[in-house]
């Protein structure tokens, strides 16, 4: 079945998107990568079939998903307003035959209603059964994109989670049970999987295992709430709605929202979840540049 599957993998220039479409790809699967900037998909992605997809121009769209029987789909950060960009969107795949819907999410976004990602899980759930919701916790890529500046520049974590633990996942991983979804998706059908590492771990952990990484001292800083808003708004130039999205996700760490370990990534992928110690070795030279 797998030769047979052509995935279209959304946000491809991206952290999770770019080790989606190298799983899909090892794994035999007939793949198309899509973003805003597909002179830069050719770059990354060099003889694989590239597609231009921007949510907010629908004439892309149609072009993009031609003869696609799968669609891993990604929220760009930037987009807050679901209901004129990814959930048409979704109703355009199912019209174009995509056959099956991988959506990264994030975990809890079943509860959490003032994520954008809850509209775009429940209108998968209007459309039928033709889906599978994957509800990652923390990245340990954080690490190496929302963080890298504090850590490059400051020598230091800076965020508010106090002494709250995170059972922080690879994004490697997440793209290893995706590409397991889309060669074999029956049984995954209208599922929603939290995908977390190995084990829950506090940011001084964190920054313990980044400074045996790197060989030079990281520090975890305590952030307060309005100090983290002002870092994130001021000195990072985050627009204020991505800002107050970043603050609460944080907060909440601090009352155990990712602390919780899940089992379907070792259950899936039939090893353990890589742990914070293998991530930080293996991506030791981001922070040392």
């Amino acid at each position: 079945m797998s030769n047979a599957v052509r995935v279209l993998v959304t946000a491809a220039q991206g952290n999770v998107g770019r080790e989606v479409a190298r799983e899909c790809l090892s794994t035999g699967l007939l793949t198309r990568v899509a973003g805003r900037e597909e002179r830069e998909l050719k770059r990354r992605f060099p003889g694989l079939e590239t597609a231009r997809l921007d949510f907010l121009d629908r004439r892309t769209w149609a072009p993009a998903l031609h003869a696609c029987d799968s669609l891993f789909l990604l929220r760009p950060p930037p987009l807050g307003d679901m209901e004129t960009t990814l959930c048409p969107f979704v109703s355009a795949a199912y019209a174009a035959g995509v056959q099956h819907i991988v959506f990264l999410s994030v975990a809890g976004a079943d509860r959490m209603k003032w994520v954008p990602h809850h509209k775009v899980e429940a209108h998968l759930t209007k459309c039928g059964s033709a889906w599978t919701v994957l509800r990652p916790g923390f990245f340990a890529q954080n690490l190496q994109d929302a963080y890298l500046r504090d850590i490059v520049d400051d020598s230091r974590i800076y965020v508010p989670a106090a002494q709250g633990q995170v059972a922080f996942v690879d994004v490697r991983d997440v793209a290893a049970v995706a590409a397991k979804v889309f060669a074999r998706p029956t049984p995954f059908r209208a599922r929603a999987l939290t995908l977390t590492g190995p084990e829950a771990i506090t940011f001084h952990q964190v920054a313990q295992a980044l400074s045996t990484a790197i060989g030079r001292p990281i520090r975890y800083e305590e952030a307060s709430i309005p100090g983290y808003a002002w870092h994130l708004r001021f000195r990072r130039r985050m627009p204020w709605r991505q800002v107050a999205i970043q603050t609460i996700l944080h907060v909440g760490l601090r009352g155990g929202d990712a602390e919780k370990v899940d089992p379907s990534i070792e259950q899936m992928l039939g090893r353990p979840a890589r742990s914070m110690k293998e991530y930080t070795l293996d991506a030791a030279s981001t922070w040392r540049r």
